[in-house]
């Protein structure tokens, strides 16, 4: 048999073969994906679906040449679960909040890390800076410390006498006072008060909003925090109680009854995330993916709530509202 006929048979022969079996001749990778709240939130099974398609589309398929080991790690559980996907030895690991990271981060030193929802990476020691992460950790930044200019001035447009504004969050799980010493910049030029509100439990929380009400033309500015988040019809039923106009860095609140919300598109960044994923897969180290900003957003606003609080919604809210409750 010829060369030539002996290389032409032998392909067509491999391009016969079952799936399964040249499945079998492929390297499987591991990517590690470690997740707050409830394996059930609809909100993050969403996110995590849309990084999966971006991984198939960039070549990676689970069950052929890839394994997702998938965590939801609650509050109290973080560490002893970012231990065990750590211990599974991941190529690459996934992970959505600053305290994700840092818990990863404090089980090794070596894995590569890719965040999706970290506002303040060089603050919290996950990267020496932005264009250059210099370690294991890299990926992509919630917010920009200027977003509270953005929450600030939506609030003083829907209540135009706001006079103070509380601003609460839990420093644990959130890039607290990089967000606060920005509001404390920008607060002044718009004629109000910030009153911080550190916060960790669901008693904190009814606490300092119950304590600022006490006073008039007041309003809420809550940025995205798990420990928000975890008690959001709280903190919701909480505003609405005591008519507290506010805005949330989570679209979350807004379906649950809360004023507005401008936050990132999140489903956006987990695509995103799925690149550089992909990237160090094929050997990309991530001391070298700088860490990316946003450049999608989106505006939710709640008519209903607004109603109930006796606001008109300003036009120019109404109109660049990419989503509106009725």
């Amino acid at each position: 048999m010829r060369r030539r006929d002996f290389i032409t048979l032998l392909g067509s022969a491999a391009a016969a073969w079952p799936l399964g079996a040249r499945a079998q001749s492929e390297r499987m990778r591991r990517v590690g994906v470690l997740m707050g709240g409830d394996a059930d939130d609809p909100e993050d099974l969403a996110r995590l679906a849309g990084f999966k398609q971006g991984l198939e589309r960039l070549g990676w398929s689970e069950g052929r040449n890839l394994q997702i080991d998938v965590r939801f790690a609650p509050g109290s559980a973080v560490q002893a679960v970012a231990e065990e996907l750590i211990a599974r030895q991941p190529d690459v690991v996934l992970a959505t909040a600053t305290g994700l990271v840092a818990a990863l981060q404090r089980e090794s030193g070596t894995i590569p890390i890719v965040f999706t929802q970290v506002s303040d990476p060089v603050g919290s020691g996950f990267v020496t800076n932005l264009a250059r992460p210099g370690g294991n950790i890299t990926g992509f930044l919630l917010f920009e410390a200027g977003i509270v200019g953005k929450w600030l001035s939506m609030l003083k447009e829907f209540a135009p006498g706001l006079a103070r504004v509380a601003f609460v969050a839990n420093p644990k799980t959130t890039a607290f006072d990089y967000f606060l010493r920005a509001a404390e910049t920008i607060a002044p030029s718009l004629s109000i008060e910030l009153v911080p509100g550190r916060i960790e439990t669901a008693a904190d929380i009814e606490a300092a909003i119950e304590s600022f009400a006490r006073l008039p033309n007041g309003g809420l500015v809550l940025p995205a925090d798990y420990s928000t988040k975890l008690h959001r019809d709280l903190v919701v039923t909480l505003a609405a109680r005591r008519n507290l106009p506010a805005v949330y860095g989570n679209r979350e609140f807004v379906a649950a009854g809360g004023l507005m919300a401008y936050d990132t598109d999140r489903p956006d960044i987990f695509r995103r995330a799925a690149v550089y994923v992909d990237s160090i897969l094929r050997g990309s180290k991530p001391a070298d993916l700088p860490v990316q900003a946003p450049i999608k957003y989106v505006t939710l606003i709640n008519l209903k709530t607004a109603k109930a609080l006796g606001l008109a919604v300003p036009p120019t809210l109404l109109v660049a509202a990419d989503e509106i409750i009725e």
